[in-house]
């Protein structure tokens, strides 16, 4: 299997062209309608959002397109949302509760509650928004498995527990390794070769350099963890394989996020959508692609995906 060096990407392939003011329209509306439904109206929110930003990213001169629909959404909307209360009102119950043991009892029937649902929503959140997300009529597949997201996720959560929480790093990276290792956008598919030791690492040295430091090394920090990110995501396309790279110095870091806090502090959060148009538009330009990466030779590629939903198969976005 061939092995490509990175050679830098010429012709800016990924690109993010949002138009702030429409965007500005839509964020203000969908904030004030799911207020107004207390939250009803999310799922649509969220489609609407997904649609914007999918149109609004650019690969090779053409855009993605995100074809969810709320409606689709909002049986497990509801759903999630029921799960979630019962959770809190048992969190609730034993903090109010006298027995020692009832209140045990609640707060571990609490924690298994969210435990169980959160890799749930992470598989039907991915499956969903991969199944409805296309690029040149090329759409994105999820082939994971449910059950083994399940059981990765329980095993992880536990490990870590029994750590005080040691594992944690190696955890997160083995569940991203599996999400994006059972992703595929038509004949490509992708690898993460992240190290749970160097997340630990990085983590390690913010906690401690940021009290040192009085909080200043946290733009370091944030370019360590995005470029773990990006730069360990592998790219496989007939054989042939690439990494992405994120190009991005500490000064970039620092001027994206100075500049953003004093928009929404002196805005008094009115700046928030264009806050989120720059974010978006500067983490696109910082991200590279391959040369070597055919992006003209992406063609659609139909993989066998269990189609029947059950009761947790969450449509989530």
């Amino acid at each position: 299997m061939q092995k490509l060096t990175q050679n830098k990407s010429t012709d800016n392939q990924l690109r993010y062209q949002g138009d702030t003011s429409k965007f500005a329209l839509i964020f203000f509306k969908n904030v004030l309608l799911t207020i107004l439904t207390l939250g009803i109206y999310y799922p649509w929110a969220q489609v609407e959002f997904l649609k914007f930003h999918s149109n609004a990213t650019i690969l090779k001169d053409n855009n993605f397109n995100f074809q969810g629909n709320a409606k689709d959404v909002l049986r497990s909307f509801i759903t999630v949302f029921i799960f979630v209360s019962i959770g809190y009102i048992l969190l609730f119950s034993s903090t109010v509760s006298s027995n020692i043991v009832t209140q045990s009892s609640l707060l571990i029937c609490s924690y298994l509650i969210f435990i169980i649902l959160i890799p749930l929503i992470i598989h039907g959140t991915v499956k969903y928004r991969s199944q409805k997300t296309t690029w040149k009529g090329v759409q994105f597949s999820y082939l994971g498995s449910k059950t083994e997201l399940f059981w990765k996720f329980i095993s992880g959560i536990l490990i870590s527990v029994l750590t005080l929480g040691i594992y944690t790093p190696w955890f997160m990276t083995e569940l991203r390794k599996y999400v994006i290792g059972h992703l595929r956008f038509g004949n490509l598919s992708f690898e993460f070769k992240g190290d749970g030791a160097k997340l630990f690492w990085i983590q390690f040295k913010f906690i401690l350099l940021y009290i040192l430091t009085l909080g200043i090394y946290t733009f370091w920090y944030i370019k360590e963890l995005l470029e773990f990110y990006v730069d360990n995501i592998e790219v496989n396309q007939n054989e042939t394989r690439t990494n992405l790279k994120l190009n991005i110095k500490v000064g970039d870091i620092f001027s994206l996020y100075i500049v953003n806090f004093a928009l929404i502090i002196f805005s008094f959060g009115i700046a928030t959508p264009w806050v989120i148009i720059r974010t978006y538009t500067a983490l696109a330009s910082f991200i590279e692609i391959d040369d070597q990466l055919q992006i003209g030779e992406i063609q659609q590629t139909n993989y066998k995906i269990e189609s029947k939903d059950g009761f947790l198969d969450f449509k989530l976005v």
